[in-house]
Parts: C-alpha cells; sequence; structure tokens
C-alpha cells in the first residue's frame, strides 16, 4: 500500500524524488521547488518574511521573529488534517530553514506518533537532523525505511557514497587552499555543520567552519584575519543568479568592508559564487553536486569546468569593483 507523505522541508522532498516517490507526495513546504513536478503538490506552509529586504535587514527581521514567536513560517494546520499523511517528514536542524519542528509538533499533537484528526492512526513524523554528510546519507535510508522502500534507499546511499568517493580520491595529494565559505553576505556568516567537511573532501581546509557546527555570525575582522584564498560566496537559500544580485545590492550599499578588495581572494580573483539552495544549504542528495562544484572550483586543473554558469561563476572585477 502507497504510503501518504507529506514534506515540511525542502531538502526531505529531493529525498523522497531521489526514491522515486514523488506520486506519494501529498503535501508539501512553501520552498519545496525541486524536482519541478512537485509544484503540483498543495504548499501547506507560507513564508513571513517581507519581500524585498536587504540582506541585513533579512537578518535582523528574522532574529527578531524567531527570538519572539519562534518561527518566521505559518504552518496550515487544517489543511494537513484534511490530507490524512501516512508520513509527516519535518527537521529540526535550523529555525530558519524551515518551519520548526515545534510547530509540526502542535500541528500533530504528538512528535513520534501522530494521532491527526481525520487522518490514519498510525501517521507518524520523522524529523531530520544531520549535522554531517554521514547523517544526510542516513537520513535517506531512514526515509526510506519509514515510506517501505528500503531497498530503494541503500541503492541511493551507494550511489552517492561512490560520487564522494570519487571526489575524495581525485582530490588526495594535491595542495590545499584555504577556504572561506560566507554563508550570509551582511552581516557575514561562515558556513557551518556539512560544509567544511564539502571542503576538505573537495581538496581545501575550511578557515573559519567547523565540521559538524552551525554556522555562525562572524566579525569582519574575523575574516581580514584569516585572509582567505579562496571565497566562496553561498547565501544560504539562494540561486547563482540571485546570489550574483545581492552581492552586488550589499556591494553597492557599502555593506562590505572597505578592505574587501584587498583579501587575497578577492585581489587574486578567487571570489566565486554558487548556486546555494541547490547544492548547499539543503542536506539532501544534491549536496553531493555541491561537493562536485566545489572541487571544480579548488581545482579546475583536475576536476575542470563542468558546471561553472549553471551551479558556480567566478565573481569578476566588474562585479567586485
Amino acid at each position: 500500500m502507497a504510503v501518504r507523505i507529506v514534506s515540511l522541508v525542502p531538502s526531505a522532498t529531493e529525498i523522497v524524488a531521489s526514491l522515486g516517490l514523488v506520486d506519494q507526495l501529498v503535501g508539501r513546504s512553501h520552498g519545496c521547488d525541486f524536482p519541478p513536478e512537485v509544484a503540483q503538490v498543495p504548499a501547506l506552509t507560507a513564508s513571513l518574511i517581507p519581500a524585498d529586504l536587504a540582506p541585513q535587514e533579512v537578518d535582523a527581521w528574522v532574529s527578531r521573529v524567531v527570538r519572539e514567536q519562534g518561527s518566521p513560517y505559518r504552518l496550515d494546520h487544517e489543511a494537513l488534517r484534511r490530507l490524512g499523511p501516512d508520513l509527516v517528514l519535518t527537521q529540526g536542524v535550523c529555525q530558519v530553514c524551515a518551519v520548526s519542528y515545534a510547530e509540526v509538533q502542535r500541528a500533530v499533537a504528538n512528535p513520534c506518533q501522530v494521532v491527526l484528526p481525520e487522518a490514519a492512526p498510525t501517521a507518524r513524523t520523522l524529523s531530520l537532523a544531520p549535522e554531517r554528510l554521514q547523517d544526510v546519507l542516513d537520513d535517506i535510508e531512514r526515509v526510506a525505511e519509514a515510506a517501505g522502500v528500503p531497498d530503494r534507499g541503500r541503492a541511493v546511499r551507494r550511489g552517492l557514497e561512490a560520487r564522494i568517493e570519487a571526489v575524495r580520491e581525485r582530490s588526495r595529494g594535491l595542495l590545499r587552499p584555504r577556504v572561506f565559505c560566507l554563508e550570509w553576505l551582511a552581516p557575514p556568516w561562515c558556513g557551518g555543520r556539512w560544509v567544511p567537511e564539502m571542503v576538505e573532501l573537495a581538496g581545501g581546509q575550511d578557515c573559519l567552519g567547523e565540521v559538524g557546527q552551525p554556522s555562525r555570525r562572524l566579525r569582519w575582522e574575523d575574516v581580514r584575519a584569516a585572509d582567505p584564498d579562496v571565497i566562496v560566496l553561498m547565501p544560504c537559500g539562494y540561486d547563482l543568479d540571485e546570489t550574483l544580485r545581492q552581492y552586488r545590492q550589499v556591494l553597492a550599499e557599502g555593506g562590505l568592508p572597505a578592505w574587501w578588495g584587498e583579501l587575497r581572494a578577492v585581489r587574486e580573483g578567487r571570489l566565486f559564487a554558487v548556486d546555494a539552495g541547490a547544492c548547499f544549504s539543503r542536506p539532501g542528495p544534491r549536496l553531493v553536486d555541491g561537493l562536485e562544484t566545489l572541487a571544480e572550483i579548488l581545482h579546475p586543473e583536475r576536476f575542470g569546468r563542468e558546471r561553472m554558469g549553471r551551479q558556480w561563476a567566478p565573481v569578476s572585477g566588474r562585479v567586485a569593483a
């Protein structure tokens, strides 16, 4: 019997898709946009973040709302009940990335065995909270098990592990540049959790983030002191075009320090932008695309530039001027 699935976090929706279960997805979050066919599935959440805020304003607004209300998103409890799911996928990693686990708990009444009015009594939730790539792979198998397709989960995992190992082997023995992954442009945040691990696997060393630790707000002086060899712009949730637009906006509005152009990476043309929403922000199968993207950025002589223009781009001197 097919399991009726509601996914309230984009990464979980991508896991569902990788398992070939999109046809069993009956509800999603507003942020679930991949693969494209999930757009036909009803959205059960909405963002409360005002449109057209500058990065500095987004950071301030979200920080205040999370502090005061717990989440910058709204969940339609009634619509969730009407759908009568067997499995509800949520997350416990970040209050900013998706509707909070606490909000889902309120909607379903119990964090483990969900008993929804008008829904099947066997409905349950599965909360994903990965810190490293290994956890993401484990979550793929957990979702597959909960959906009744454990063999598919193991097969997807094997394929991803093979790609990860291929990058690890090809980067072995290469000189490792010092890398700064800028997860938010203003104020600056460094990438955390799985991102520093991806940098290491791709043949670099993350000079400000820590493997398995959350992303964190920095002082600009921390960046200046680190003076990385490579800077990767990956503002959380943004695609490549929006990342470039946000960078230009922050630069034009004076959101970067006067000495930005003096940093080694900027001065020597090793400043890059990536499709963070697809390849870095969401702890799902496409993190492996992000790993391969980083390998191309850090070591094009070994990995080529197959994804340039789609998933990453150098930030030209014209943009940085």
